[in-house]
């Protein structure tokens, strides 16, 4: 009876010491709820004179996921049923927990929900969770949002029609990061405008389908350019400088300007370092690679490409946009002249026609 006694006092011992284990074990939980209590405290004001109201009651989350809900957590977390007490303050509890099960900082949270003062916590969930399912990390969706917070205002149907739509432009899973960081509003411009683009760069262009795919995912910035502009940079690649489709797409051509395109093209041509190449693409010298030509700064492209110095560079540019303006002066009076002389061929064809009614009227009075 007595060693019975004994153990039991063990057994009691034990049980603080079982808790304390548990409790390092899984440190997180506990984190994380506060996390989520602390922001709570942070973001739940009551209209009276902006007093801070904590909640009464904080949802006690459970992150241990299934396997299933692991592979698609945004999946689950949209499906998954929930039972608010208070609307305002249980909707807050949900969108918080929701995006700590996304991988969102305590930090990112608390700066994404004040973003937008205009959007709902449900449309910021909302919104972040197509960026989620179209590949993209919570760092990346957290950048683009601080950057163009419009994004929040944007209709959840067609946030989610347009993600469907860069789906079948390849953009997808992964993908669109560089696309969001440079081209934010490929989101909420007009879809006639994306097809416009991809229309000429498969039929006026000739790029293949993987190749627009990787044009727009390498140079997003097409989306925004003149579609004449976008189109006369490709003929000057294409018949001036004798670049072919894979090398275009390769290197990355189209997001550079046409001016930096033709000071560095012109500028070595000149120095006799490049040669525009042949029907059979060949050339009496060795031409530099694209990337040394226009990936880099200029101080290495004159170091190292044109071997030249700064001052030499800079006399020229200012030479080639005066022969730049000249021509174009030119053409354009060459453009006034022929609208004058087709001003005076109808001129003359409106008096010959009077002359020749004159005559109808002077051979039917002698009638």
């Amino acid at each position: 009876m007595a060693a019975f006694g004994r153990q039991v006092l063990d057994w009691h011992r034990l049980i603080p010491l079982t808790w304390a284990w548990m409790a390092r074990q899984t440190p997180h939980l506990g984190e994380q709820r506060r996390m989520t209590a602390s922001l709570l405290r942070k973001l739940t004001t009551a209209s009276n004179g902006g007093v801070i109201e904590e909640l009464s009651c904080v949802r006690s989350n459970n992150y241990v996921q299934e396997p299933e809900c692991r592979k698609d957590r945004v999946q689950c977390l949209l499906e998954k049923e929930w039972t608010p007490v208070e609307q305002g303050s249980s909707e807050l509890e949900r969108v918080i927990s929701s995006l700590l099960d996304m991988g969102f900082s305590n930090a990112h949270i608390n700066e994404l929900l004040s973003v937008q003062p205009g959007a709902s916590a449900q449309q910021l969930l909302d919104i972040i969770s197509e960026f989620i399912l179209l590949g993209l990390n919570p760092e990346p969706v957290y950048v683009v949002l601080k950057k163009s917070p419009q994004l929040l205002k944007l209709p959840i149907r067609q946030m989610r029609k347009r993600s469907s739509y860069l789906r079948k432009l390849g953009l997808g899973e992964g993908k669109l990061k560089r696309v969001l960081y440079c081209c934010p509003e490929i989101f909420t411009m007009r879809q006639q405008d994306i097809n416009d683009t991809v229309r000429l760069l498969k039929e006026k262009c000739l790029f293949t389908v993987q190749q627009v795919t990787k044009i727009l995912h390498s140079c997003p910035s097409v989306l925004r350019e003149d579609l004449g502009q976008l189109e006369y940079k490709f003929q000057y690649a294409y018949f001036r400088m004798g670049i072919k489709h894979p090398d275009i797409v390769k290197s990355e051509y189209l997001q550079y300007s046409l001016t930096k395109i033709k000071q560095r093209h012109i500028y070595l041509e000149r120095l006799g370092r490049y040669q525009t190449p042949d029907k059979k693409g060949q050339t009496q010298i060795p031409n530099p690679l694209l990337k040394d030509i226009f990936r880099v700064s200029e101080a290495e492209f004159l170091a190292r490409t044109a071997c030249s110095s700064v001052e030499e560079f800079e006399v020229f540019k200012k030479l080639l946009a005066r022969e730049e303006e000249s021509d174009s002066s030119t053409s354009d009076d060459e453009r006034a002249s022929l609208d004058e002389d087709e001003d005076e061929d109808d001129e003359e064809d409106d008096e010959a026609e009077d002359d020749e009614e004159d005559e109808d009227d002077e051979e039917e009075e002698q009638l």
